[in-house]
Parts: structure tokens; sequence; C-alpha cells
């Protein structure tokens, strides 16, 4: 299983990312290892989408980053 995820950082930027391991990649953006969220913590996991492969989560990921995805992330899980 694939997972999709949002975080809504404490500046109040909506970061995307996509995981084959949510919990552990939860884990490294608390502990601050990920560069792109470290100097924005704390944060909030705001909704995820599961899909059966990798390839599917990067597309949705691609997807979401985009204008139209974010409005309609936007729309749908806020």
């Amino acid at each position: 299983m694939w997972y999709v995820y949002f975080l809504a950082l404490s500046n109040g930027v909506i970061c995307v990312g996509s995981t084959g391991d949510l919990w552990r990649r939860l884990t490294s953006h608390e502990r601050g290892q990920v560069i792109s969220t470290a100097k924005f913590l704390p944060f909030t996991l705001e909704p995820y989408v599961a899909v059966q492969t990798a390839a599917k989560a990067r597309q949705l990921e691609k997807y979401f980053k985009t204008g139209s995805g974010k409005a309609l992330a936007k729309k749908r899980f806020w």
C-alpha cells in the first residue's frame, strides 16, 4: 500500500508527499530530517490517500502539487 499525504506546516503551507511507509515518513518529518519541512515544525497531518502502487502515488502527488490539484484538494479535503 502506498500513501499520498498532506502536511499543514506551521507557516500555513500545505506540503504534499508520497511514501510506502507513512508512519516512518511522518517520524522523519517530526525529527526534522526532511529538509523541505524542518524549518516549519510542528505540522499537522491532514487527510491522506491510500493507493495500490508507487506509480499511482507519485502520479497523484505530482497532480496535487499543480494549481488544479491544490484547488481540488482544498475543496474536497478542507
